[in-house]
């Protein structure tokens, strides 16, 4: 099961990345989260990835921001929520036909909009 977890870690790990890296360029997809959580899949799954990650000279400030405190961008503050919002609404709108479950994805969407306005706004240096 352990070999299985990991393989999956990694997997996720490398599809967030993929996605924080398209979203350095396209601006509707939030890259410090996307960072943030292949960093997250990656220290537990792989430490060679994760090493990478955090000292590589295009994502690594993202992570290290946020680790030490800075925060994260107003812009990507903006772009999660937005995406967040978007994507749920249009989910509880148009897909999800059970109201128990529409229910449950604004509250997970709620959370997740008061953690990442709670997170300290980092200042351009």
């Amino acid at each position: 099961m352990q070999g299985l977890l990991r393989i999956f870690l990694i997997g996720s790990g490398t599809i967030s990345l993929s996605l924080g890296v398209v979203g350095i360029v396209l601006p509707l997809i939030p890259t410090t989260p996307l960072l943030l959580l292949s960093a997250a899949c990656f220290v537990r799954s792989s430490d060679r990835l994760y090493q990478w990650l955090i000292h590589n000279k295009w994502f690594g400030r993202y992570i290290q921001d946020y680790r030490d405190g800075k925060g994260i961008p107003l812009k990507a503050k903006v772009m999660g929520v937005s995406v967040l919002w978007l994507s749920i609404g249009y989910t509880t709108l148009f897909v999800v036909p059970l109201v128990l479950v529409k229910v449950l994805l604004v509250l997970i969407a709620s959370y997740f909009t008061w953690f990442i306005l709670h997170i300290k706004t980092r200042v351009k240096s």
